[in-house]
């Protein structure tokens, strides 16, 4: 039987110990700690290099990346300058920024287009390789206006379309001219272009016509949403409606637009109601009928808006495409395909923390840049720019 002098002398030591692995266990008597970070993933990143950042310029924040590069050879960043707040709607202009080291240093930020306290926003810039002139298709709102209001018919006024262009490098644009009467349906409530690049087809019977990938919602009652294009065969003098995709259960909203190895175009769509899976759809007359949109397998979305581009790699044509590649807007990722968008066996995650919106140009062929959204706060800290060798898409 254990005294009471020797009881109390074990139970000391006990305590002792019981303390002593708690320490070695880094263990804390108060409130639990943090969990550490976790190791950053042998594949992707977890950095990010803002080339548009938060509270620059007196603008709340930045959002809506889209981005070309011209004929020679410059990289322009476009992208939607908010000025209170991070909402869709309000004081909003379209900006852009110029890189001619193939993005390794950037201008200051210009004003392509504002308008007092109402939305100029949507980037969607193409250039025409012949002439070497830089398109911009934009939307415009009245700030007061929100996207509930414009399709349900009570705004002050409507979703418009407007053009600008750039003759000197993206240097200085002219005045916005809107075009919305040749482009958008008297039935259509909200109207987006873009948010991405366009192209300009460069094979078959439809050789140089520009392209712009765009959306709408049917006013009233249902409000659908389509995607559809418009189109100019004149150098962007002059701008019509093309196809819009045919009705279907779920709705597909923003899109992009690449030309396939045959000369084809292919719409790749963001879709609300389809299971997180995005969208796709067909022409063969150079955007004028689309075939009923199908599932994009191997292309998971947040209903978040996507960028697609066709390239040549070797000898082969493929399709490069981003977007955050997950359910939640995380995971910003480029997936590869060799066959025309059927499969996307290839990714390379870019950034694995929080980010949206996207859009690839490329630098050389063997190089492709993406612009993006990204933050470690929100995933509208900024939108950050970077390269990517295609030989890391594996």
């Amino acid at each position: 039987m254990l005294t009471k002098q020797k009881y109390k002398y074990q139970l000391i030591i006990c305590l002792f110990a019981v303390i002593a692995i708690l320490e070695s266990c880094g263990k804390e008597t108060g409130p639990i700690a943090e969990p550490k970070p976790a190791p950053a993933p042998t594949t992707g990143n977890t950095s990010y290099n803002h080339i548009y950042k938060s509270n620059e310029g007196g603008y709340y924040c930045f959002r809506i990346p889209a981005i070309i590069k011209t004929k020679q050879g410059t990289l322009l960043a476009f992208a939607e300058a908010r000025k209170n707040n991070c909402g869709d709607e309000g004081d909003i202009d379209m900006v852009v920024k110029r890189s001619t080291d193939k993005g390794k240093t950037w201008s200051a930020l210009s004003v392509v287009w504002t308008d007092g306290e109402n939305t100029c926003g949507n980037p969607a810039p193409v250039v025409d390789e012949v002439t070497g002139k830089i398109h911009l298709l934009m939307t415009w709102n009245l700030g007061t206006d929100d996207i509930s209001t414009i399709n349900n018919g009570t705004s002050k006024d409507t979703r418009r379309v407007y053009k600008t262009s750039s003759v000197d490098d993206g240097v200085s644009w002219a005045s916005p001219q809107e075009i919305t009467t040749d482009v958008k349906l008297a039935a259509w409530g909200w109207y987006a272009t873009g948010p991405c690049h366009g192209i300009q087809i460069n094979k078959g019977t439809f050789k140089g016509r520009l392209v712009i990938p765009c959306d709408n919602i049917e006013k009233g009652a249902g409000r659908k949403g389509y995607s559809h294009v418009i189109y100019s065969d004149n150098n962007g003098e002059t701008w019509k409606l093309g196809g819009v995709t045919p009705p279907i259960a779920v709705n597909p909203n923003e899109s992009t637009v690449a030309e396939l190895a045959d000369g084809s175009l292919m719409l790749n769509m963001r879709v609300s109601g389809n299971n997180n899976l995005r969208m796709k759809s067909i022409s063969t007359d150079g955007g004028i009928t689309w075939s009923v949109p199908v599932d994009a397998l191997g292309l998971v979305d947040p209903v978040c808006q996507g960028s697609i581009i066709s390239t040549t790699v070797g000898t082969q044509h493929t399709l490069l495409f981003s977007n955050p590649s997950s359910i939640t807007r995380t995971n910003m990722t480029i997936k590869m395909s060799t066959d025309n968008g059927v499969t996307w066996p290839k990714a390379y995650s870019v950034f694995t923390g929080m980010s949206a919106y996207s859009d690839l140009v490329m630098i050389e062929n063997n190089e492709v840049g993406i612009l993006y959204e990204a933050g470690t706060a929100r995933f509208s800290d900024g939108i950050a720019f970077r390269n990517v060798n295609v030989s890391e898409i594996k």
